[in-house]
């Protein structure tokens, strides 16, 4: 009997319990998940959420499955949260409105300042405009239905810069919208114990702010732009120098056990949700969108470790998610890889997939993602890396999932900079049942679907650095499609890879 590891993620009034999918499990597993002994609950997904629990009680949780012919169970005690006290940012001392027009930065700030291990910040239904908050460790926030903590569009409001990462390099950034922690490689949290929750919205000023600030960084670094055309003109494009300053939604530097939930995460000027450094990092039950923010990711978990992201949804510009470990040759120097990744039931609208790089210098390993439905994304799933970067991907689990193509491959776009002086390693992957489409989402209209290639495994031309023991089993790709495409590539395995009319 294969014993399984229930995690958990509690509120005062929530238990949610994740747990990893078996090796043998089926494409459509059913498991049986109960509380206290008591009517078993049957899901189809590797997570569920118990509702209405009394604050700081103790249960205990009791998952069992039949897979491949054998028994599967787990037990966990868990424990919600203490009920804290809810702070109505609306009330005195604060008076924040919810107006859509005032701006409550101070008012909020304050509310943020005064928060403690035993208080709630509290957002009642309203538009509550503001400029940059930060936070601090055992903060709770909570946005009921109707309720959006809305960013500005002024850059000013974004002030001041704060030392972050962005595309693989420490740099000072305009400040995100929400911040936690200091960022410092060196070290390991600094900041811990956040929950950010609720039926709400935390939206940024997204595309119009993005290109004020490209703007005006670009103004400021007219000089050296003009002195440095021969660099500049490594880069992806114009706007990539001056646009790496952008805010992101919420920063999260040197950050750990931080739980978010429930929430529309919206119009980061770049990114949405960023980790760096951090580790315990859990996001399910929310809805990313991006759409029109160019660079706009949803979630991206960069030199972090054990992060989780499920049930969520995604309308994004760029990558849906991206994972992340520094870009040459910093990401090497500093060293600092990601590790144990989970992705699983996710769903992407629009937008790139799920991704792996290009900055991934500093190494990223132990990714697993599974049910999830990427059918309509440009990328699918790709591991994608320069010559440059140096540093590693390996041991990539992908099951069960629906997607357009899998692509493994060397790419020439982000490729400024020092290089490494040795090419990245891609190895020890394996893709498991799978529904490959061969059509991708080519523009934000779902109806512009081009064919393209279901499997593209591009090493690169150095002996010793070919992608190397990847297996693909299980396979269903569409008929008609352009054909797979192996390159500079060892010991690849094609088991089971069969076609059919439609996907």
């Amino acid at each position: 009997m294969e014993k399984l590891e229930l995690r958990v993620l509690a509120t005062d009034s929530t238990l949610t319990l994740w747990w990893e999918k078996p090796e043998a499990a089926a494409r459509d597993q059913a498991y049986e998940i109960t509380l206290d002994g008591g009517e078993a609950v049957t899901v189809r997904c590797s997570h569920h959420t118990f509702e209405g629990l009394a604050p700081q009680s103790a249960h205990e949780v009791r998952l069992a499955c039949v897979c491949g012919g054998e028994a599967h169970s787990a037990c966990v005690q868990a424990v919600t949260l203490a009920a804290r006290r809810r702070v109505d940012v609306t009330k005195p001392p604060y008076n924040a409105v919810g107006d859509g027009k005032t701006l409550n930065t101070a008012a909020l700030q304050r509310a943020l300042d005064e928060a403690t291990a035993q208080t709630c910040i509290c957002f009642p239904a309203g538009v509550y405009m503001t400029g940059a908050l930060r936070g601090h460790s055992d903060t709770e926030i909570w946005l009921d239905e109707g309720a959006v903590l809305q960013g500005t569009a002024e850059i000013a409001d974004y002030l001041p810069r704060i030392r972050s990462r962005f595309e693989g390099k420490e740099m000072e950034c305009y400040s995100s919208l929400l911040n936690f922690g200091e960022l410092d490689h060196a070290s390991g949290p600094n900041c811990r114990n956040i929950l950010i929750h609720g039926h709400g919205k935390i939206a940024s000023g997204g595309q119009k702010l993005a290109w004020r600030i490209i703007e005006d960084e670009r103004e400021r670094l007219k000089e050296f732009l003009a002195a440095n055309a021969e660099y500049v003109a490594t880069c992806e494009n114009n706007h990539t120098i001056p646009g790496r300053v952008r805010p992101r939604l919420i920063n999260m530097s040197n950050c750990e056990n931080v739980h978010i939930c429930g929430l529309t995460l919206e119009n980061g000027a770049s990114w949405n949700v960023h980790m760096v450094y951090s580790r315990g990092i859990a996001t399910h039950h929310c809805t990313f969108r991006s759409q029109g923010v160019w660079n706009g990711d949803g979630w991206d978990p960069d030199s972090s470790e054990d992060c989780a992201l499920f049930a969520s949804e995604f309308y994004t510009e760029d990558d849906a998610v991206a994972i992340k470990s520094g870009k040459n040759p910093e990401g090497n120097v500093i060293n600092r890889p990601t590790k144990r990744i989970r992705v699983f039931d996710c769903y992407s609208a629009y937008g790139h997939g799920v991704v792996i790089g290009s900055e991934m210098s500093g190494g990223v390993e132990d990714v697993k993602i599974w049910d999830c439905d990427l059918r309509v994304s440009m990328s699918g799933f790709e591991i994608k890396a320069t010559k440059k970067r140096g540093g590693y991907v390996r041991d990539v689990v992908v099951r069960d999932c629906v997607i357009p193509r899998v692509m493994m491959h060397s790419v020439l776009y982000n490729d400024d900079g020092i290089g490494a002086g040795i090419p990245p390693v891609l190895e020890n992957c394996r893709f498991e049942r799978l529904a490959l489409t061969g059509m991708y989402q080519a523009t934000q209209d779902t109806g512009d679907l081009r064919p393209c290639p279901p499997i593209e495994v591009i090493g690169f031309d150095v002996p010793g650095h070919e992608v190397r023991n990847v297996v693909f089993r299980d396979i269903v790709m569409a008929n008609d499609r352009p054909g797979i495409v192996i390159k500079d590539a060892k010991d690849v395995s094609l088991i089971n890879v069969t076609s059919q009319q439609e996907v």
